[in-house]
């Protein structure tokens, strides 16, 4: 059985401004299998972020394929992509661009909502995903009475809602202290072996980094293994 999730095949991302063209992936090869943990490590502006959002479909190599259970994300349209990040690929970001007019459980049940649920089960979804990172209790708080720590765990908490097969992270912990970052750092994976989800996340977290399967390293556009940290 094929358990390769995403197979990337010589990804170049160019970048032009003005009359200079900047090269910031250079024909990344890379296969991750289903279920994985991989951090993805490299200074800030080595392209990071945008290995990242091509790995969503939220931006397009220049040339390459990128395939996520033998989809061809380069080929397919709009909706097919947007589709995609409803039912299969969830993000979460450094910030969680939470809306604060709403509670906790009506923001985790947003998606749910997207997806088609009614708001009763929408709620009941939500209410279990809570649970998963261990706020059921703070359900119909506002989200403007949370610590930092607590809306990162929403932000998780709603990115799970409809039991994607990966999700991306994008300097999940980059916004907390220490400890927090720490306790987002084991949620994550948690969530990664419980559900058997698999996490990318891109960061400069260390101690994270080192309790993931993989571990990249982004450096003048290429991606290198990296053995030890």
């Amino acid at each position: 059985m094929n358990n390769i999730l995403y197979r990337l095949e010589k990804v170049t991302k160019t970048f032009t401004h003005a009359s200079e063209s900047i090269e910031i992936l250079k024909n990344i090869d890379l296969s991750i299998e289903s279920g994985r943990s991989l951090a993805i490590l490299g200074a800030s502006g080595s392209g990071k972020s945008t290995l990242l959002h091509i790995l969503g479909g939220l931006d397009m190599p220049t040339s390459g394929r990128v395939l996520f259970r033998d989809m061809d994300l380069t080929k397919i349209s709009h909706e097919q992509k947007a589709t995609l990040r409803r039912e299969q690929i969830s993000f979460v970001f450094q910030f969680h661009h939470l809306l604060p007019e709403f509670s906790t459980v009506e923001n985790v049940s947003i998606p749910a909502i997207l997806n088609g649920l009614d708001k009763k089960s929408a709620r009941q979804e939500a209410l279990r995903s809570l649970d998963l990172v261990g706020l059921e209790n703070r359900a119909d708080q506002s989200v403007t009475t949370l610590s930092g720590g607590e809306c990162q765990r929403v932000a998780i908490a709603r990115a799970i809602i409809s039991g994607p097969k990966v999700l991306l992270a994008d300097e999940p912990t980059g916004n907390l202290d220490v400890s927090k970052g720490r306790d987002i750092g084991e949620l994550l994976l948690r969530l990664n072996r419980d559900l058997e989800m698999t996490l990318i996340v891109v960061t400069h977290n260390l101690d994270l980094a080192a309790n993931m399967h993989d571990n990249y390293e982004l450096r003048s556009g290429k991606l290198y293994a990296i053995k030890e940290l």
